[in-house]
């Protein structure tokens, strides 16, 4: 089935630009120049990605993606912001909100499908059909994409959905930085240092008190240690 990609932008050139050649690629689409219209549509269908603007009027891209990410109906979805900011604290700001990738305008048609291309296909993946268990509280239900705290459910972004999962992999081993962004996005991982940093803060609050699992080796990278 096509996925469905819904592109918030104000902009009319911009929002029916990038949904003509989604539509070209294959792609099924929706266009919307404000928040009230988008979360309006998110009631009757939801779709497989976002492209969110940051300089929307009103509510603007940092806070409808932190209104995505807190809902546990809308944090799977994964969001790629687009912006006319190029400096590297509007990028991580964006990242620490829980967004899956950024795309600086302008930028070129080939750039933006190559970058939609490579986040649905990684919130696609299927894990193995198992549970992993994290000492005695945690548990990743790969079948279902879920983890679990004390048996609640905790809503995750799939990117840490991934990184927890890729920690979970080999307990007590230690991943650089570098290892986890190849395993996150391989050839076209983000190129900001803070990256990891800011995934991993963000899955640590989450976790509540077993945050403590995920521990950070100084100079190195992290681990998870039952």
């Amino acid at each position: 089935m096509s996925k469905t990609v819904f592109v918030v932008d104000d902009e009319p050139d911009i929002r029916e630009l990038v949904t003509l050649h989604l539509d070209k690629a294959g792609y099924l689409t929706g266009g919307f120049e404000d928040s009230a219209g988008f979360f309006s549509a998110l009631k009757e269908k939801l779709p497989d990605l976002v492209l969110l603007d940051l300089m929307l009027p009103g509510e603007d891209g940092y806070d409808v993606c932190r209104r995505l990410k807190t809902d546990g109906r809308f944090a799977r979805i994964p969001v790629i912001m687009l912006t006319a900011r190029g400096e590297e604290i509007d990028k991580v700001l964006g990242l620490e909100l829980g967004a899956d990738d950024y795309v600086t305008k302008p930028f070129s048609v080939r750039e933006l499908l190559a970058r939609v291309k490579a986040v649905l296909r990684r919130s696609s993946e299927e894990g193995q059909l198992n549970r992993v268990h994290i000492g005695s509280r945690i548990t990743i239900d790969e079948k279902k994409h879920e983890v679990l705290r004390d048996g609640q459910k905790i809503d995750l972004t799939s990117t840490e959905f991934r990184i927890l999962q890729f920690l979970a992999s080999k307990k007590g081993w230690v991943f650089t930085r570098d290892q986890i962004l190849d395993h996150l996005w391989g050839s076209e991982k983000a190129v900001i240092d803070r990256t990891v940093d800011v995934h991993i803060k963000h899955l640590r609050q989450k976790l509540g008190d077993a945050s403590g699992l995920i521990q950070n080796i100084r100079g190195v990278g992290y681990k998870l240690d039952e």
